[in-house]
């Protein structure tokens, strides 16, 4: 994807955009971005509102200035409101916030306006910052510990403290929950949403278009469970400007508040103060987006197909259209108004060299290619020096004393065509691109291979595809390869259908050893507690 996209990048030097590793676009024209190059250094540049660019002044830039307190610091991830004020958390899970500070929303005690980062360290000493969130006016941290910590505006109670009075420094949001860890966070302009680690979800703050999904429209000042999703397993909320987009663990899609621009997509406008299943015809969903600075909603679906429904630079789509994207970004940096990010932009992950294209026509080529692999008697073209320098197992494959090293030909039998083939696609392009199904192959030949990287994508891969029919089975395969992060995944959805789950075929097809290991897994996690 291309960065121009963003007006405000389009006027950056190549030999910068190629530096850029993290990008956050923002601001009420979308003229304002803080970037995070490759070596870690930040800058800013843009019109500059109360300060937001965190430069030590409030002059607007359309060059590039760095954020000098923030060089080195490895900033993680970016959040920004509608003053704006900014947000950013450190790999070591420091908080630093800077700009707009009318309402306390900068979390350092006052209302003076943060020309550049500060370090947001009331509650916060000792713990690490995993995620952050922003409303028009107030802030969420969410720790390592699953604690959420909110601050700033509190006119609706979207800071959960009970009142309506505004929160000057960061004070943990203690909702009625027995104990449970937080897992995911999302602020609307004035409300505030969390996913449990059971998947339950709970809404506070401002519910004037129902965007707390609790049936009704009253404000609520402290954290209040959203009963409807009940028997649904939430692992992903997003809150657009007055509406609530969750994802579950098995794809489904939900949606509900404000939906005068279609952006529920039921096919309709009529706001929804309750969730609803939306999308039921895309398949299964594997990420969903939207932001609190407009009425847009986005999703993807498992085979990479990128829908758009809201506010479209003023036209209203009613329902889930498909779309050519590559990415959620596209959406909101061609339709959403303004043309921001809706979360930071991995800006490696979109950046294609012209190189890179050149890697990826090159497999299979007939011309340049001198090595063929033989895999259910179909014939996969490849270059000796491309495989060797990118896999240590073709560089001891392709040495003297290994016969295949003299072959013009090699045969593989113990991999599929597909798994093979994406195997190659891999080292050439260091893109995956296959089924959940193959993907367990794919990730015995990772496996095989000491091929970490691909292991890890392959898990991603096969997390997308989960279902009670198959989790059992999974979570055996994250067992033998042990694909340890795979294996949490898998055992915490087995633990959220367990009813399910343990009938299944897959279950019972579990050897003694692994079913002993996991019901007791299961009974320190209180499966069995009644």
């Amino acid at each position: 994807m291309e960065l121009e996209k963003w007006p405000i990048f389009s006027l950056l030097k190549p030999d910068f955009i190629e530096k850029m590793k993290l990008a956050c676009v923002f601001g009420n024209l979308g003229n304002e971005a803080v970037i995070v190059t490759k070596d870690d250094d930040v800058y800013a540049l843009g019109f500059n509102g109360s300060g937001c660019l965190g430069v030590g002044d409030q002059n607007s830039t359309m060059e590039p200035r760095k954020i000098e307190p923030l060089c080195q610091k490895k900033v993680k991830g970016i959040a920004f409101g509608s003053g704006p004020h900014v947000l950013a958390y450190t790999e070591s899970g420091e908080l630093y916030s800077w700009g707009h500070n009318g309402y306390c929303q900068l979390g350092n005690g006052s209302t003076n306006q943060g020309l550049t980062p500060y370090l947001v360290t009331t509650h916060l000493h000792n713990k690490r910052v995993m995620r952050i969130a922003a409303g028009s006016h107030h802030s969420l941290a969410l720790t390592e510990e699953g604690e959420v910590m909110a601050w700033g505006q509190n006119n609706c109670g979207q800071v959960g403290t009970g009142t309506t009075t505004n929160q000057p420094t960061p004070r943990k949001v203690i909702p009625n929950i027995g104990g449970r860890r937080v897992v995911d966070i999302s602020c609307g302009q004035t409300s505030s949403m969390a996913v449990m680690d059971n998947g339950e979800v709970y809404g506070w703050g401002l519910n004037s278009n129902g965007q707390l999904g609790l049936g009704n429209n009253v404000n609520q000042h402290n954290p209040c469970r959203v009963t409807a999703l009940q028997g649904v397993v939430i692992t992903k909320i997003v809150c657009g400007y007055a509406h609530s987009l969750a994802l579950s663990d098995e794809g489904g899609l939900w949606a509900w508040g404000a939906n005068n621009y279609g952006q529920l997509g039921t096919g309709n406008k009529a706001n929804q103060c309750v969730p609803v299943r939306v999308g039921q015809d895309l398949g299964r969903i594997v990420d969903i987006a939207s932001s609190h600075y407009c009425h847009l909603s986005a999703a993807m679906t498992q085979n990479s197909k990128i829908y758009l429904w809201g506010h479209c630079r003023g036209q209203s789509v009613v329902a889930p259209l498909e779309t050519g994207y590559g990415s959620l970004h596209e959406v909101f940096a061609l339709w959403a108004s303004p043309s921001i990010t809706y979360q930071p932009l991995q800006v490696t992950s979109f950046t294609r060299s012209s190189l890179a294209q050149a890697m990826a026509l090159a497999l299979d080529d007939e011309e340049t290619a001198d090595v063929v692999f033989v895999v259910d008697e179909r014939r996969i073209r490849a270059h000796r020096a491309v495989l060797k320098i990118r896999c240590q197992y073709f560089r001891n494959m392709f040495q003297e004393h290994w016969k295949e090293n003299n072959l013009e030909e090699v045969e593989v039998k113990d991999y599929s065509f597909v798994v093979f083939r994406a195997f190659l696609q891999y080292i050439y392009t260091d893109t995956v691109n296959v089924s959940p199904e193959d993907a367990i192959g794919l990730l015995d030949l990772a496996n095989a291979y000491c091929e970490e990287a691909l292991k890890r994508d392959c898990e991603r891969i096969i997390r997308h595809g989960i279902t009670t029919e198959n989790a059992a089975m999974l979570y055996a395969v994250a067992i033998k390869y042990e694909a340890t992060e795979l294996e949490e995944f898998c055992f915490r959805f087995a633990l959220n259908h367990m009813t399910e789950v343990a009938q299944t075929e897959a279950f019972m097809a579990l050897d003694e050893l692994t079913v002993k290991n996991f019901i007791q897994r299961a009974a320190q996690h209180g499966a069995f507690k009644y």
